[in-house]
């Protein structure tokens, strides 16, 4: 028998918001996160633009010595958690060790520390690295440091799929709790790459846009789009079994009723031209659910404002969803925050199960002129109340990696 899953807690830093509630109010009104750099200099550089955590003392928060200890990427984790931990109001001495588990991802892990301590080697010794080099670099140190933390001794993981990684996480960890091996999972991502490797890294292979107006940087849908913007965060959601949450009075977001992945087996990075791995990936998580393309009424896409991504997904939401792709509201909130890379999936889940909650679409914002192959409802400009009772959320990674999580309104039942 399937157990019912629930979104008990949810917990965020991001480029619009340095928690939950803060993410959602920005995102509704359609604040836009991406900025001039800051973390470097990047005046004289290609790429000038990018999504970053603003006005948050790390050092406060964690304590100089701590702080130390992990990568940038690690910190961003750690926050979001504890945010969402706090909100699920949830007391992990009460559940049994096995019982609860962290699935947590990263599409990169510890670029920052990894660069500087290459830096510090060269110039003084590879003797000198810091012992702490290692475990604080590692993908699946940031599930470490929040089972730790919290003392959660179930099974704990790290997806890896590239932009999908925490997608997959929050599917994978929705299973589990379905399928009768875990009874709540801490599960979400995070990413820290806004370093000039990590920056260049993009622009080389003409990821990046390298248009230096924030406004009009990250263009989803558009004709004039040239690129993601790179961007930074953590995004954490609490995923419990249903029975558990009521029992414990648990206030609940959301349910999370289907699951899909998929890979399109075709290129390193670009992705299937007829679109058909996203498309098999929305209707297989659809059938997870057992819900019907008409039964669907608002859509997250992936939505990078990169040439090939957007007309793809276009293509495959209409494929997938027949006349119904026309009728139903799609957005692109990486227009407001940028894109999180292997973050990018947890972030938006957030604000998806946020809209189902609240009946409202988030905005696509600074997208002028829709690209002709661009043809669907993309809520341009500004957020609309809409009933939203069933909204699905799409993230394409490197490699192929296609994953769709659906949420569901809880009605108390």
């Amino acid at each position: 028998m399937r157990r019912r899953v629930v979104v008990t807690g949810i917990g965020t830093i991001n480029p619009i918001g340095n928690d939950a509630l803060s993410t959602w109010e920005n995102a509704k009104n359609g604040v836009n996160g991406i900025d001039i750099i800051s973390r470097f200099d990047a005046s004289n550089d290609d790429v000038t633009v990018a999504g970053e955590v603003k006005n948050f003392d790390f050092e406060a928060y964690f304590g100089p010595k701590q702080i130390k200890r992990m990568d940038r990427f690690v910190q961003m984790g750690m926050v979001a958690s504890n945010e969402a931990i706090k909100d699920s109001e949830i007391d992990f001495t009460t559940i049994a060790p096995d019982r609860a588990g962290v699935y947590y991802a990263s599409g990169i892990g510890g670029l920052e520390m990894i660069v500087s301590q290459n830096v510090k080697a060269l110039e003084k010794g590879y003797n000198r690295l810091s012992p702490f080099f290692i475990p604080a670099t590692i993908i699946n140190i940031a599930a470490g440091n929040i089972a730790i933390e919290h003392k959660i001794h179930g099974s704990v993981l790290s997806n890896v799929t590239a932009c999908a990684s925490s997608t997959n996480s929050i599917g994978e960890a929705f299973r589990a709790i379905r399928d009768g091996y875990a009874d709540v999972i801490v599960t979400g991502g995070s990413e820290a790459a806004i370093i000039p490797l990590g920056v260049w890294g993009f622009s080389v292979m003409q990821a990046l846009s390298k248009n230096p107006d924030p406004n009009k940087a990250s263009i989803p849908f558009d004709v004039n789009r040239s690129g993601f913007v790179i961007a930074e965060g953590g995004a954490t959601i609490i995923l419990e079994e249903l029975e558990l949450a009521k029992k414990r009075g648990a206030k609940i977001y959301a349910e999370i009723v289907g699951y899909g992945s998929t890979c399109d087996a075709t290129h390193i990075t670009s992705p299937d031209p007829d679109g058909d791995g996203a498309k098999r990936c929305m209707i297989q998580a659809l059938e997870d659910g057992g819900l019907n393309t008409d039964d669907v009424d608002y859509i997250n896409a992936h939505g990078t404002s990169t040439p090939l991504n957007d007309k793809t997904e276009t293509l495959a939401i209409k494929n997938a969803f027949g006349k119904h792709a026309y009728e139903l509201n799609v957005s692109s909130t990486k227009s407001m925050t940028g894109h999180l890379l292997g973050a990018t999936g947890a972030l938006e889940a957030i604000l998806t199960l946020l809209s189902v909650r609240d009946d409202f679409v988030p905005p696509t914002i600074n997208t002028e002129e829709l690209d002709p192959e661009c043809d669907l409802n993309y809520t341009l400009g500004k957020g609309i109340n809409r009933k939203v009772d069933v909204a699905i959320s799409n993230s394409l990674g490197f490699g192929g990696h296609n994953a769709t999580i659906v949420f569901k309104k809880y009605k108390g039942v």
